[in-house]
């Protein structure tokens, strides 16, 4: 008989319902036998014991909000009459958790593109990054004649990834422009990059150059053009030559899947999301992990109310210091904008059956698996330390996306049951949490987590999930590659001068 409904943890107080539930209706939870009292979309809650106004409302083992009305049995439960538990910022305790992965080194490989400092891409593409947004038309011009003039023979793609920062700036918002730019310019998926400048920006050249630090002069070229007398695309042109000339001898070769970096993401998430997709997504983190491999948990406004569970998973009492910090200080930018912390869900996830921040959040920290924190990450920070990290960013997508890649992600794993096309500068992978969005968008999904609600066990589909992201870091195209669905977008909270 197909099942109708997912009790998700033994302690829970809802059922999630994995088909629409008509009014009247009849499903057996725990040896009794409950009606269902309303219309009840699939993805949604329906509780399965009284629960007074007040009351708090168990999901995935934990309080997602508590009810504002006496709520019966069988009732469906929506953001109509449960409300957040979430208020400001809060003192945490540290009390560790000792989390192992009992799961076998595969010696995996993927086919990828070792740079000099030791780094591996798994594109080989040439990148044209502004230092500012008022050189964007001549960085697309260069790209696009780039394009014309090789065909891309011998590399990936190009690209001018343009913004519009890098002027006008102070403080903060200078600075994260600053360092998501510099993180552009030295990651490993270009085989190249030309940094354009036009030359009385804030965000100097020169002293944009500092910031790389001891970077390979080869394959990383300067222009600015306000210093260019006469034609500053022939200029351009002829420094792409160089670092093309560079760039289209790179060839793939084996790499350890030790060297991958993965970023976690979620995006129009709904009632699956937290059943199919983000516990795949979490399998597949441990998995990598244990191989020596790195994953990046970032979204922190979606970790609001599940922050506890991945601060006691820290392995040192500095790390859980450093996640205390990154949670209060979102939630203090929220305050200080008179914004609540708990509104988070979109109307796109109340339609999908998520009802409040902890609702969201307990399903989206799933996609981190139960790995140990090995580091966090202040935005626009890089990697430095192999296994799972937490990294600072907000939930907006672009954004978070955007933030993943630049700390030195080479894929990013994308989960969502509402649908999306976007990518950001590296392959974006979207993983539908049901099979209807997967049939509906397949120029959308690269994979779909849905199987999990149609039969097949996670044994089943998690070496079909790693096969698909190998491939992808040993050149498939992802969807959004696919499609020229290719953007950056960087985090701004201040002035505008």
């Amino acid at each position: 008989m197909e099942q109708t409904f997912i009790k998700i943890n033994p302690a829970d107080s809802v059922v999630v319902c994995l088909q629409p539930q008509k009014k009247g209706d009849v499903i057996n939870v725990d040896g009794k036998s409950i009606v269902v009292n309303q219309d009840t979309p699939a993805g949604h809650k329906v509780l399965i014991s009284d629960a007074p106004m007040g009351t708090d409302i168990i999901k995935y083992g934990y309080p997602i909000g508590h009810s504002t009305a006496d709520l019966k049995e069988g009732d469906w439960v929506n953001e109509d009459n449960l409300k957040t538990n979430l208020s400001g910022t809060l003192e945490y305790t540290y009390s560790p958790v000792n989390e192992s992965l009992s799961i076998k080194n595969e010696n995996r490989t993927f086919k990828g593109y070792v740079r000099k400092n030791g780094e591996v891409g798994v594109r080989n593409e040439i990148w044209i990054v502004p230092t500012v947004g008022c050189v964007n038309g001549i960085a697309e011009k260069l790209a696009f004649m780039l394009r014309a003039e090789t065909n891309c023979e011998g590399i990936d793609s190009v690209y001018a990834w343009h913004h519009n920062y890098g002027c006008s700036q102070l403080s903060g918002d200078h600075e994260n422009t600053r360092k998501v730019l510099r993180d552009l310019t030295l990651h490993p998926n270009a085989g190249g990059v030309l940094v354009l400048g036009l030359g009385c920006e804030n965000n100097q050249p020169d002293e944009f150059e500092k910031l790389l630090g001891d970077y390979d002069k080869e394959r990383i070229k300067f222009l600015v053009v306000q210093k260019v007398q006469g034609d500053e695309l022939n200029v351009g042109m002829d420094l792409l030559r160089e670092i093309y000339n560079i760039a289209k001898n790179d060839k793939r070769e084996d790499v350890s899947v030790a060297k991958l970096r993965v970023g976690l993401k979620c995006g129009g998430s709904d009632g699956f999301s937290g059943i199919t997709a983000n516990p795949l997504v979490g399998e597949f983190s441990d998995w990598l992990v244990a191989q020596g491999g790195t994953s990046i948990l970032t979204e922190v406004p979606e970790m609001f109310g599940a922050e506890t569970i991945l601060m006691n998973r820290c392995e040192t009492e500095e790390l859980f210091e450093k996640t205390v910090k990154m949670v209060n200080d979102f939630k203090e930018y929220f305050l200080s904008h008179g914004e609540p912390v708990g509104e988070n869900p979109s109307p796109g996830n109340k339609a999908g059956g998520i009802s409040t921040l902890e609702d969201k959040a307990l399903g989206c920290t799933q996609k981190c698996g139960r790995a140990p924190v090995s580091g966090v990450l202040e935005y626009g920070d890089r990697l430095e330390t192999n296994g799972l990290n937490l990294l600072s960013a907000p939930g907006n997508d672009l954004v978070a996306s955007t933030a993943l890649a630049s700390a030195g992600c080479q894929i990013v794993l994308f989960t969502t049951g509402r649908g999306t096309p976007f990518g950001t500068f590296v392959p974006t992978m979207k993983i539908s949490t049901n099979p209807t969005l997967a049939a509906q968008k397949p120029n959308w999904v690269d994979f779909s987590a849905g199987q999990l609600i149609e039969g097949k066990t996670m044994d089943e589909v998690l070496p079909q999930f790693i096969d698909k992201i190998l491939s992808v870091a040993s050149g498939e195209k992802s969807r959004n590659e696919i499609n020229d669905y290719r953007e950056i977008s960087i985090f701004k909270n201040g002035v505008t001068l």
